[in-house]
Parts: C-alpha cells; sequence; structure tokens
C-alpha cells in the first residue's frame, strides 16, 4: 500500500531535479540599475543658418524677374532687371554735353595753336599765350568730366541686373514684375545653409540641457512609430543660447539631412532634460500571457514566473533592454529563453 506513494514522491523529486537542472542550464541575466537619460519630445523648426536677401542697386521699375519661391540658384546667377528709365535720358544728356564740350576743346586747341604762332613772331604777347593754354586745360578736364559722369551712368544702368549673392534656395519673392522699387529693396531672400533645428523649450528644463548632449530627430510629418519610438536620426545639440525670452529656453540641434526639409518646418524631436534610475531586462527575456507579462526568476529552490509592468524601450551600450517598472529587484537573475 505504501509503494504507489513512493513512486509518486521519487516522480515529484525527479521532476524538481530535472527542472533545476534546466534552470540552472539555462542563460540568466541579472539586473542591475541602470540609469538612462530622461526624454521629452518637443517641437524643432527647421532653419537655415544664413538668409541673404538679395537686394538692387538702383531704384526702378522691375522689367524681369527670374526666380520664384523654392527655386535653387547659384552665386552670382542673375535673378531680376531693375530698368529706370531716366538713365537713358541722362545717358543722351551725356552725350550731347560731351560733344558740345569736345566743340569747345578744338575751338581751345585752335586759339592756343594761334597764340603760339603769334608768340614765335612776336606779334603776340605771353599773356594771350597763356591765357590760350588755361582755357585748352579747361576745355579738357571739362570734356574729361563729362566722360567720367557717363561712366557713371551706364554704370548704373548696368547694376540694375540683380544676382543672386549665394548659392541656395529662395525663400521669398517680395516684388512681382512691374514694381517700382527704391535703391536697397529686397528682390528674393536666400537660404545657403547649413539647416538645424531652433528648440524652444520651457524655463524649468534650462538647468538640465547641456551643449553636446544626444537628440533623436522624428521623421518627418510630426509622426512617431507605432510603438511610440521615434523612428528617425540622431543629431547633437550645437548651442545652448544664455538669455531666456517669454520663460523658454532657445537651443540649436545639428542633424545631418535636413537639407530636403522645408524651411520652418517643424518635426518631433526627443531631448534628455534629466537622468533616471530604471531597472531593465532584454525584450526576450518577457512572456505575455493572457494580456499580462511575466519574467521568469531563478532561484535556490528553482525559478518562477513574476508578473511584472513594462515602461520604455531603451538601447544600454548598443543593446535593446525593455524598463521594467514593478514586479522586479537589483539583484534578480532573469532566466533567458
Amino acid at each position: 500500500m505504501h509503494r504507489p506513494i513512493l513512486r509518486f514522491l521519487t516522480a515529484v523529486l525527479a521532476g524538481a531535479a530535472i527542472a533545476g537542472a534546466t534552470a540552472a542550464n539555462a542563460a540568466e541575466f541579472v539586473v542591475k540599475a541602470t540609469t538612462i537619460p530622461e526624454m521629452k519630445a518637443v517641437f524643432g523648426q527647421v532653419e537655415s543658418r544664413i538668409v541673404v536677401p538679395a537686394r538692387a542697386r538702383i531704384g526702378g521699375s522691375v522689367r524681369e524677374l527670374r526666380v520664384t519661391q523654392g527655386d535653387e540658384v547659384r552665386e552670382g546667377q542673375a535673378i531680376a532687371v531693375v530698368v529706370d528709365d531716366k538713365l537713358a535720358l541722362q545717358l543722351n544728356a551725356a552725350d550731347a554735353k560731351i560733344e558740345a564740350l569736345n566743340s569747345q576743346l578744338s575751338n581751345a586747341r585752335v586759339q592756343l595753336e594761334r597764340a603760339q604762332q603769334l608768340r614765335a613772331s612776336g606779334s603776340g604777347t605771353q599773356v594771350s599765350l597763356d591765357q590760350a593754354k588755361m582755357q585748352f586745360e579747361v576745355a579738357t578736364n571739362q570734356v574729361a568730366a563729362a566722360k567720367a559722369e557717363k561712366t557713371v551712368i551706364e554704370q548704373s544702368a548696368r547694376e540694375g541686373t540683380v544676382f543672386a549673392p549665394a548659392t541656395g534656395r529662395v525663400l521669398t519673392v517680395p516684388v512681382t514684375l512691374g514694381s517700382v522699387i527704391l535703391p536697397g529693396e529686397d528682390i528674393a531672400r536666400i537660404a545657403p545653409g547649413p539647416y538645424y533645428l531652433r528648440l524652444s523649450l520651457p524655463e524649468r528644463h534650462a538647468g538640465e540641457i547641456t551643449q553636446g548632449a544626444d537628440v533623436t530627430v522624428g521623421a518627418r510629418g510630426l509622426t512617431t512609430a507605432p510603438d511610440g519610438i521615434f523612428a528617425a536620426r540622431h543629431g547633437r545639440i550645437a548651442k545652448v543660447y544664455p538669455e531666456i525670452t517669454d520663460g523658454r529656453v532657445i537651443a540649436d540641434v545639428e542633424v545631418e539631412g535636413i537639407g530636403d526639409y522645408f524651411v520652418n518646418e517643424r518635426t518631433l524631436v526627443s531631448i534628455p532634460v534629466g537622468k533616471r534610475t530604471v531597472l531593465a531586462v532584454p525584450p526576450a527575456a518577457i512572456r505575455t500571457t493572457h494580456g499580462v507579462d511575466y519574467v521568469r526568476v531563478a532561484a535556490d529552490a528553482g525559478s518562477m514566473d513574476v508578473a511584472v509592468i513594462l515602461g520604455e524601450t531603451f538601447a544600454d551600450n548598443g543593446a535593446e533592454r525593455v524598463e521594467i517598472l514593478t514586479g522586479l529587484r537589483d539583484g534578480d537573475r532573469i532566466v533567458l529563453p
């Protein structure tokens, strides 16, 4: 009568021994407290480091406009032509003035030659000769001055062509064909880059933002991945401005590959604003049954499943980890499948 009971006890002990051996042979992960950055999702706005205006050098009406918003231009490319109709009239007046002065110069040259001949023959006076020389020099200088004035007018006419001051993208074109503009007015605004993200954070994070910290930039369209993780690229905080404006801290983020973004386009940025200590396990250690997450914990008497509550997923030295909010303690041994 005692033999069936003895066999049952023997089978139970053998099963426990096999389970213990299996747990001993399985891979284990020791839970340790890990310090991770506290991330905050904010909006970053794409801006160009430099925005250069292409300005008109003369006043007049816009006769040609060769660019529109969004066009790519090269440095030195002609983007508009400004014409001042008065310059053509001034050129005609300058030509007429030069012709009149040339006539006076010719007359002064004849008078000088006659005075020289009379002086050489002895019938002329030195005063007449000096007076003729002075009149000839005055006429010569007047012709030179008139030609210089014409050169200035011609240069003004050439300055009606507006050139792109840098290679980049045209942001705005505030004028239209036929517009009357003054010297120095903007014809176009050009963003040559480089592009960066401008962040505006609440004042309470002023002491936690550090220059050089790594950030994660979300995909275009203000979207995140379905699991809530930023599926995008990495950047670096390049500059934190020392002045707080309207309760906001301004910081700039450098990130590669945003040259195709629209200027002033917004995108999500995950930025570190502090640090916290967490317990985490590899994703393979988590098993979900009937909507409850379990982790198998190894002990001296064997292993057992412990219900846990999961937090966020992060990377620890290149390995993926899942934060455990409750259910584990520092130093627990986790059995990995």
